[in-house]
């Protein structure tokens, strides 16, 4: 991994009602697998203005009040050169519509945990899908 300072990511687990959303990633490195709608923070943004940004680029939607639930430093690559990102991982209620898949989300929708459980996931996202949705 690289030793300079993780790289600032954010992703956003949407919730509506008993579903969350995810999106299936279209690019490497993650290219297949289902996540939470997120990517690196721009110069000059807040964590919380870079979830938003990511959140509507990749899906449409827009989130009511954001809560963090999750820091977590997550491996990864930037083209062939592997790289550490520090990911915040907010929750938020969903405020209305339907997703549509853009940017480099090649589906996007609401799942249950039952129904996720059966996708390929990265990262941590069963274990947070279940605390926002069974122990809340």
């Amino acid at each position: 991994m690289s030793e300079a300072a993780p790289i600032p990511a954010v992703s956003v687990a949407l919730v509506r009602g008993d579903r969350v959303l995810l999106v299936k990633r279209g690019l490497a490195p993650s290219r297949g697998l289902y996540a939470f709608p997120g990517g690196r923070v721009e110069a000059g943004e807040t964590l919380e203005q870079a979830a938003r940004r990511e959140l509507f680029e990749e899906t449409g939607l827009q989130a009511g009040p954001l809560t963090p639930v999750a820091d977590l430093v997550v491996g990864g690559a930037n083209g062939d050169a592997p790289v550490l990102y520090r990911l915040q991982v907010f929750s938020a209620p969903h405020v209305g519509g339907e997703p549509v898949s853009a940017d480099d989300a090649e589906e996007a929708a609401f799942f249950t945990l039952e129904e996720l459980r059966a996708l390929p996931l990265t990262g941590s996202i069963e274990e947070i899908a279940e605390r926002l949705l069974v122990l809340r």
